[in-house]
């Protein structure tokens, strides 16, 4: 991972949800959270993909899974995985008993083939 540059441990999640698509009332398949600004946004294969246009206009690198579980990092700026990485503030995930897809009552019914590959 490069260095600490891009993380800081000490910020808080935006939310339980990606920030954009509760905006919007739209839906999202997971989450992913920036390191850096803790800004939650939504994975690639969600229809929004949130988290990637967070790194295109911020330039923060690195966003950790926001799903309960999963520790992983992914690094936008060299396209790697890290299977782990430095402890963010809490909580560390979306509630347990948030659905994935989310949020409850806004994912269409025929979201699995809305995903994006």
């Amino acid at each position: 991972m490069s260095g600490e540059n891009g993380i800081d441990p000490s910020v808080p999640p935006s939310g339980s949800g990606c920030a954009e698509c509760e905006a919007a009332g739209g839906w999202w398949f997971h989450l992913r959270r920036c390191a850096q600004c803790g800004h939650v946004g939504c994975c690639d294969s969600s229809p929004a993909q949130h988290a990637t246009a967070h790194f295109r206009e911020s330039g923060h690198p690195l966003v950790q899974s926001f799903e309960p579980g999963e520790g992983w990092y992914w690094d936008y700026s060299t396209n790697e995985l890290y299977e782990s990485g430095p402890e963010l503030a809490a909580p560390v995930s979306h509630p347990a008993d948030q659905p994935a897809p989310g949020p409850a009552g806004r994912v269409p019914d025929d979201w699995a083939k809305v995903l994006r590959a």
